[in-house]
């Protein structure tokens, strides 16, 4: 599947099936979204090639973030240590975006409640413990 930045002029190209949808709740994507949580598609690092155009990074504090350099669309983050990128679900075609869980719960402004779980942190499968918010 192929995604573009709102200007276009950043292309990537995605490949594979993503690990997960989700939407994170953690303090930084408040920050760096001006919002109660961001939805992320993710994807290994090598499902991710950026084809075409320039982008920038930088760090609000460790994870890395990657934004289109000339209209500044948020494009992707790299949480440390995992091997993925968090693609911003934004950028993806209607209806692609299936999401399967919260993460970071215990930093959410306020409740999400719907039938997906919510993990104060993260699950096992992510290296976390499996507790979960109860809204």
């Amino acid at each position: 599947m192929n995604i573009a930045c709102h200007c276009g002029q950043v292309k990537i190209k995605l490949s594979g099936e993503p690990v997960a949808d989700l939407y994170c709740h953690c303090t930084d994507c408040q920050r760096i979204a001006g919002g109660g949580c961001v939805p992320y598609s993710v994807y290994p690092h090598a499902g991710v090639e950026v084809t075409e155009g320039k982008t920038f990074k930088w760090a609000l504090k460790d994870n890395q973030r990657t934004r289109c350099a000339h209209c500044g669309t948020y494009l992707f983050g790299d949480p440390v240590g995992m091997g993925v990128h968090g693609i911003s679900a934004y950028l993806l075609p209607p209806g692609v975006f299936k999401p399967q869980l919260h993460i970071m719960c215990k930093e959410a402004l306020v409740p999400v409640k719907d039938e997906l779980p919510h993990f104060a942190g993260f699950p096992a499968s992510f290296g976390g413990s499996d507790e979960q918010v109860a809204w």
